[in-house]
């Protein structure tokens, strides 16, 4: 045991203290320190600029929900690391190290609850577990809160938040493009509307499948929102594009989304589409 070994284990141990590090909150959009409590109270929208920040599920479905109370679906069983990847580290280990930090199996969870009396399946995916990556376990849970919700005979909505495919998993992530349009089509074959909320980011190909196939497709404020990077489409087609593009604004402006809804306004606009589109069913 060397003396740094010995110095080290002599001092006694302290408790962890509060930092200003976890007291305070510096917002991306103005750069405003806010008080964290604060924040979180506000959904992690910036009082003072508005910017959305990124949520995971349960703070999504504890929002949205009626008094907090829900039913998580249970997370589906696929293959891991099936194509045995690895880059600078296992595919494995990334995966352990995501669930370590998230508390979480994979990337999308699913809940049944009731909104405003109504019932519904909700699903959300979690930029914090591998920048929400579509892989097998994504398109499967996506497949199953799809089945859920036809059992259910109830309104399937997702918040989409995701970098696109995930690369280690190959072509076997790509196939959950199909699978999910299918699924999509199931819920319409059964006369369920297909709700999408668009939030910061949704790109690659989840937005080139399930994520703009809505039968309303809403967005958060300042939500980016597009498939390649506005970098290589400036590369490829050499010009500049305009201020904003791929923002959720931009793209209710041309067309391509139904509304931009605040994210304290969600809930309220999201009771109303499905008291339009879905008035309640008994399931069988």
């Amino acid at each position: 045991m060397n003396w740094v070994t010995r110095v080290r284990n002599a001092i006694p141990f302290i408790a962890k203290r509060e930092t200003a590090e976890t007291l305070w909150h510096k917002c991306k959009g103005c750069n405003a320190m806010i008080f964290l409590k604060e924040f979180e109270e506000n959904q992690s929208v910036c009082p003072k600029c508005d910017h959305h920040g990124r949520i995971g599920p349960a703070e999504r479905f504890a929002a949205l929900f009626d008094d907090d109370s829900y039913d998580v679906l249970k997370p589906p069983v696929v293959g891991e690391d099936p194509l045995k990847f690895k880059d600078t580290k296992k595919y494995i280990d990334r995966i352990k190290a995501a669930r370590l930090a998230t508390g979480e199996q994979d990337a999308m969870i699913s809940a049944k609850g009731e909104i405003n009396g109504q019932t519904a399946v909700v699903s959300v995916q979690d930029f914090a577990f591998m920048g929400g990556s579509m892989g097998m376990a994504v398109g499967e849970a996506f497949v199953d809160a799809v089945k859920a919700a036809i059992r259910a005979k109830c309104p399937y909505i997702i918040f989409t938040a995701a970098g696109g495919a995930r690369m280690q998993e190959g072509i076997l992530s790509l196939m959950q493009m199909p699978r999910s349009t299918v699924a999509i089509q199931m819920l319409h074959d059964a006369g369920l509307p297909y709700i999408v909320v668009l939030t910061d980011p949704t790109t690659g190909g989840v937005t080139a499948s399930y994520a703009m196939l809505g039968d309303v497709q809403i967005a958060e404020p300042g939500a980016l929102i597009g498939f390649a990077g506005q970098r290589v489409i400036e590369q490829t087609i050499r010009e500049k594009l305009p201020e904003g593009f791929q923002r959720a604004e931009y793209l209710l402006e041309h067309g391509m989304i139904d509304m931009v809804t605040h994210r304290h306004d969600l809930r309220g606009v999201l009771s109303q589409l499905i008291g339009f589109l879905a008035p309640e069913k008994k399931a069988a």
